[in-house]
């Protein structure tokens, strides 16, 4: 396999590295432009430098935005509005004189952990991505679901009540804002400021991170009752806390216990990959898209 260029676009930053024996090495990255022109620009350059440096046979990208592998269109939204509903994929291959294959950030994520990470040794799993809200990626016989409206993964749409959505209840950035909203007079939190109140015995910190757990188990139930995975993996910076996977089985066996039927026990790891999971997920896509090259 010939050496890859590797691109992870986001809102604030740009990484780039080249992917050669399943190892990334020339990592960089740059601010994110705020213009298309000055986006190829800067990603045009960055590709003939791996080019010249290292004889890449194509390149890889991963993309916020709901990319449409058919057609080449990154469609949905995202903090770059620019990159949105045109056909930037063969825009890009032209200026690169390189084949390129686009997947969406979360999916790229999940096929790093696929390909040699939490989830080496199954060939479904769902993964869970906590951040600033809840996404995720689902894969079947080692391949990315995307949904007929690209839409496969999105976990975080999915409603916990009658008027929430999981994304509004199970994260760290929700379990702040309630506790700061029930208390106003008090310097406003972050959430691991409110995690780290809970672990010293705040019961009202406690209380709202429990919010959290709950939402968090009672959407794994429904994944593993959905879609049967062998593996659920969790991602974000909420995996890091090696407190909060044992908190969320604990509830997820309390649901388990009110369900009488439900006999399969969902298996829940962190991933293993953090901030170098898209690039190398995006190998790994590129690979899948051109298996000659």
């Amino acid at each position: 396999m010939r050496a890859l260029g590797v691109i992870d676009i986001g809102g604030t930053t740009i990484k780039f590295a080249v992917w050669q024996n399943r190892q990334l090495v020339a990592k960089t990255k740059v601010a994110t432009p705020t213009t298309l022109a000055e986006f190829y620009e800067v990603l045009t350059s960055q590709v003939a430098q791996m080019k010249a440096d290292y004889q890449i046979g194509g390149v890889g990208i991963s993309s916020p935005g709901a990319v449409n592998k058919a057609t080449g269109v990154i469609e949905g939204a995202s903090a770059l509005p620019y990159i949105h509903n045109f056909e930037i994929q063969p825009e890009l291959q032209r200026r690169f004189g390189l084949p390129v294959s686009m997947e969406n950030d979360a999916n790229c994520a999940a096929l790093a952990e696929l390909a040699d990470g939490a989830g080496k040794d199954v060939a479904s799993l769902c993964f869970l991505i906590v951040g600033t809200g809840v996404g995720g990626s689902v894969i079947v016989n080692h391949q990315i679901w995307h949904g007929a409206h690209l839409f496969g993964g999105e976990f975080g749409f999915t409603l916990l009540n009658d008027h929430q959505i999981l994304s509004e209840v199970g994260t760290a950035v929700s379990v702040a804002n309630r506790y700061n909203a029930a208390h106003p007079d008090q310097p406003q939190l972050d959430g691991q400021a409110v995690f780290e109140l809970a672990a010293q015995g705040d019961t009202a910190a406690q209380a709202e991170v429990q919010v959290m757990i709950k939402a968090l188990a009672r959407a794994i139930y429904n994944l593993q009752y959905s879609f049967d995975p062998e593996l659920i993996i969790m991602g974000g910076a909420v995996s890091n806390n090696p407190h909060l996977l044992p908190a969320i089985d604990a509830e997820i066996e309390k649901l388990r216990a009110t369900v009488k039927i439900a006999s399969i026990k969902p298996k829940v790891v962190a991933c293993q990959y953090t901030d170098a999971a898209n690039l190398r997920g995006a190998a790994v896509d590129f690979e899948q898209t051109y298996p000659d090259i």
